[in-house]
């Protein structure tokens, strides 16, 4: 099925990376960007039929995939004085990878809008805002919307930030202060699974988990997948700990690896 990317926002919370002029799709974890961890890790589960949905810097985001080096990320040999590079493996060969401009401005669900036509004859198809990684086994949570009968799904996960939640009363006087993963906070971890049908729920403008995600809980059509396993990233701080991951190797979220726990 098709994978809807979100990669047109600004990336504002990323602010503090050594990329900082990059969209946050483009942030580096290893030698690839935060977009092509995502890709990999659908395609991994068969779905490599992908619509990125561009807005802000988008020429930075078709150069990358219009220069993509397969030898940066696989093993290869150099003969013929470096005239003649073969590859052990292939990242992307097989992706069909579809690129559309939604507007250096839209929303969420404008960007969704936009892209209507490409999944005219799509069942299902899934969404991701390109910014969070997890080991989650994704075939698990299609099958839940699959046979719930209903149009939205989404991952329900823990903050992985490092801020703390406050209580206090009435006169101020602080009655609780914990760690974000500590308190009792679910948040949409931005992995998604919708029938054609979310189409419906969405009108002109508006913000895909503001309006149209109130009328789908309204009418008892909208499902959380709750997980408590990995899934990290949207801030700089968690970009250094994901990077830091990576080089010590087999990192939690590339379920694509032979040697994946």
């Amino acid at each position: 099925m098709k994978v809807v990317i979100f990669c047109g926002g600004r990336g504002t919370r990323l602010s503090g990376a050594d990329g900082k002029s990059l969209p946050k799709p483009l942030v580096r974890i290893g030698y690839r960007p935060m977009l092509w961890h995502v890709m990999k890790y659908y395609a991994h589960f068969g779905h490599k039929d992908f619509i990125l949905c561009l807005g802000n810097a988008a020429e930075l985001i078709k150069e990358y995939f219009l220069n993509y080096n397969e030898w940066v990320s696989n093993n290869f040999t150099l003969t013929d004085g470096g005239k003649t590079v073969d590859l052990e493996t292939e990242d992307i060969g097989d992706w069909h990878i579809t690129f559309v401009d939604t507007g250096s401005r839209s929303n969420v669900g404008e960007r969704l809008k936009a892209v209507e036509p490409y999944l005219r004859d799509e069942e299902i198809f899934l969404a991701n805002y390109a910014d969070g990684l997890t080991d989650l086994d994704l075939s698990r949570q299609v099958e839940t919307l699959r046979t719930s009968g209903k149009v939205g799904c989404f991952l329900a996960v823990k903050p992985s930030q490092s801020f703390h939640v406050v209580r206090f009363g009435e006169d101020n006087v602080v009655s609780d202060i914990s760690p974000v993963r500590d308190a009792n906070v679910i948040i949409n971890g931005g992995y998604f699974v919708f029938r054609r049908s979310i189409f419906d729920y969405i009108k002109q403008g508006e913000e895909l988990v503001h309006e149209p995600f109130a009328r789908l809980i309204r009418e008892r059509q909208l499902l959380a997948y709750p997980y408590e396993n990995f899934w990290s990233m949207d801030t700089f701080k968690d970009q250094v700990e994901l990077t830091e991951m990576y080089e010590r190797g087999n990192p939690p979220w590339a379920v694509w690896e032979e040697d994946h726990p």
